[in-house]
């Protein structure tokens, strides 16, 4: 099993926990890592784009010119794709860019991802993570402390922490989860991983 420290809040060690060589300790796995994340994108598109095919621009069902003896390339109508206020060649048009991967993978893809951090040594684990009130100077002291200052950080915590959440939004860089909302492509976009004790219990009971 992996031993990393525990922080407080004032970024300083009070102790250390064992984590699950099953969730946090797995060879890690590039080609799920990658299919995850190719997967994760791809279900964000929106895919409604469209575009005006040739057929459906309106005006154009007059020839513009006979067929022959003007010297000029023959046309059939000024909607054509080659024309200023033509249809479009191969218009996109609305569908679907979803990608299913099946649960295995998913996992596999997690595991790695979070091993993938326990070897980089960019793992952080918090005791706790709550704040009195809203305020952005506390997220900051917490990261100069661990020595994350100005660098991309996921902070992951077990169910919202409203105050959290609205103290570390308006930084740069920073970003907050909960176990529940976990991807690949956050935790492999982020430089660091900072979890609160409890959630990341949580998140062995979950994937173990």
């Amino acid at each position: 099993m992996a031993n990393v420290k525990v922080y407080d809040m004032a970024g300083k060690e009070v102790g250390s926990m064992e984590l699950s060589d099953s969730v946090f300790g797995v060879e890690v796995n590039k080609t799920v890592l990658h299919q995850a994340v190719v997967a994760y994108l791809a279900n964000q598109r929106q895919g409604t784009q469209s575009a005006l095919t040739r057929a459906e621009v309106s005006g154009g069902g007059a020839k513009p010119w006979r067929q022959k003896g003007t010297g000029r390339a023959r046309q059939g109508s000024t909607r054509a794709p080659q024309w200023t206020h033509g249809g479009v060649a191969f218009a996109p048009k609305p569908r679907c860019y979803r990608v299913v991967l099946n649960k295995k993978v998913k996992r596999l893809a997690l595991k790695s991802a979070l091993s993938s951090k326990v070897v980089d040594n960019s793992l952080f684990v918090l005791n706790s993570a709550e704040l009195d009130a809203i305020k952005t100077k506390k997220v900051v002291s917490l990261l100069e402390g661990l020595g994350l200052g100005g660098q991309k950080t996921l902070i992951v915590t077990n169910g919202v922490n409203r105050n959290l959440v609205l103290s570390a939004r308006n930084l740069p860089g920073v970003k907050t989860a909960v176990v529940e909302n976990l991807n690949v492509y956050d935790i492999l976009k982020y430089d660091n991983f900072v979890v609160v004790q409890d959630a990341a219990q949580k998140i062995e009971e979950v994937y173990a």
